[in-house]
């Protein structure tokens, strides 16, 4: 029997589809805010998660406070969370492949929520953002030769 896509994932990655749907409205969040790709560097856990994302400027701590506030106030709006799949060759426009592994096949599954976001993933999640609980931002660290901004949190429910 051949290893399905949930299979090939750390298992840490598909434990807590709280703090897993909330990486999804982070990284939308990252991009309308600070017109940024999404995290390059994402440790999503029961305890604590951080994302890292590369930026042009170190985020303020105002900036910081609304990163909170916009994740807060999208959990409390209760978005949907569906899925759909489609064919590689009828990804909507803006969907990048380029994390999906080169063997992923075919058919691509799409996590939307509401619509504030859409990417490609396998990973397990809520069926509404009011599942996630309160975002809480832990800490974050900027490096300025590397242009990165990590941002620590919990998912508190």
């Amino acid at each position: 029997m051949g290893q399905t896509d949930l299979d090939i994932l750390d298992e840490r990655e598909v434990s807590f589809p709280p703090a897993h749907t909330a990486e999804h409205l982070l990284n939308q969040t990252m991009i309308r805010l600070f017109g940024c790709e999404r995290s390059y560097n994402a440790h999503i856990e029961r305890k604590k998660s951080k994302m890292s994302f590369r930026l042009d400027r170190k985020p303020s701590r105002q900036d910081e406070k609304m990163i909170e506030q916009e994740m807060n106030r999208l959990i409390d709006e209760d978005l949907p969370v569906t899925f759909e799949f489609v064919s590689r060759d009828e990804l909507p426009e803006g969907i990048s492949l380029e994390r999906l592994p080169d063997d992923a096949g075919d058919t691509v599954r799409l996590v939307r929520i509401g619509d504030y976001d859409v990417c490609p993933c396998i990973g397990k999640h809520v069926r509404s953002t009011a599942q996630i609980g309160r975002f809480e931002m832990l800490g974050t660290n900027w490096d300025e030769h590397e242009r990165s901004f990590r941002v620590r949190f919990k998912i508190i429910q």
